[in-house]
C-alpha cells in the first residue's frame, strides 16, 4: 500500500531552507520517495490555515516512509529543518 506524507510549512529562514529542502530530498531518493506536488497558499477555502506552504510526498510503502524518516540522514538534517521553519508532517497510507 503506497503511502505519503503531507508537509505543512512556514519558512523561518529562505538560505536554510533551501539548504535543507535539497538535502531532504536527497535523503528520500534511497527509499523511493518522490514530491508529488508542492505550493504556495492563495487562500483558505474553510477553517483556519498555520503554514503558508505545504508539500506532498509519495513512497511506495509505509515501510520505507518510515525507514526514510529513522534514517540517519534525515535525522541529522531535523536541526536545520528547526531552525529554517516550522513544519509539521503528516504520514498518510493510500489504498492504490
Amino acid at each position: 500500500m503506497k503511502a505519503f506524507f503531507v508537509a505543512q510549512v512556514t519558512v523561518k529562514n529562505t538560505e536554510k531552507f533551501q539548504q535543507y529542502a535539497k538535502q531532504a530530498g536527497a535523503s528520500m531518493e534511497p527509499f523511493g520517495g518522490q514530491v508529488i506536488t508542492k505550493g504556495k497558499l492563495s487562500r483558505s477555502l474553510a477553517g483556519d490555515m498555520a503554514h503558508e506552504n505545504i508539500a506532498i510526498v509519495s513512497f511506495p510503502d509505509s515501510a520505507q516512509l518510515d525507514a526514510w524518516f529513522n534514517s540517519d540522514a534525515y535525522q541529522h538534517l531535523i536541526p536545520l529543518r528547526d531552525e529554517a521553519a516550522d513544519m509539521i508532517l503528516s504520514s498518510y497510507s493510500s489504498p492504490d
